[in-house]
């Protein structure tokens, strides 16, 4: 592949980042409501009570304390400017336990486009840093998953865990 090839593929492997980036941006939940909030689309979102390094840092710690395995973490706001794109911070965390993720495949291999679990930590146009992820009966139900309702309530509660460990309090 030449340079340029080269080149032209990653600009658009960032285009495609930050245009799924702004889709789930646009279905999360309101943004006057600080609790974990399910949506439509099934997007969690919770209000962090930290700045957006420390609650990428915390969410991390958190995972590794959990005994979890850690896969990657996408900054797609270097992302973007690399592709001469402003975007507020957003970073993309990458886990999960492949025992527990792998039966989700067993039932439906096409649950591979969701799994390992993903963690979005982003930050508003006001300074307000978020936390979403996919809920995971969303996610049973997208793949017609209906013989692992053990599997997904703790995929659940693990990501509630996760999301829930950099919370801000609710008034």
């Amino acid at each position: 592949m030449t340079y340029t090839a080269r080149h032209a593929l990653m600009a658009l492997a960032a285009g495609v980042s930050i245009a799924l980036c702004a889709s789930a941006a646009s279905a999360v939940a309101d943004p006057a409501t600080p609790a974990a909030q399910p949506t439509a689309q099934g997007v969690v979102r919770i209000a962090s009570a930290y700045a957006f390094d420390d609650t990428v840092s915390r969410i991390r710690a958190d995972i590794a304390g959990k005994g979890i395995r850690f896969f990657t973490e996408i900054d797609q706001q270097a992302l973007a400017k690399g592709a001469q794109i402003d975007l507020r911070p957003s970073k993309l965390l990458l886990f999960g336990n492949p025992p527990l993720g792998a039966q989700f495949l067993t039932s439906n291999p096409y649950a591979g486009l969701d799994w390992p679990v993903r963690i979005l930590v982003t930050q508003d146009a006001t300074g307000k840093v978020w936390v979403a992820y996919t809920d995971f009966n969303y996610l049973a139900a997208r793949y017609d998953i209906e013989d692992r309702p053990a599997q997904v309530k703790m995929a659940s509660e693990v990501a509630a865990s996760i999301a829930g460990s950099v919370a801000a309090k609710a008034n």
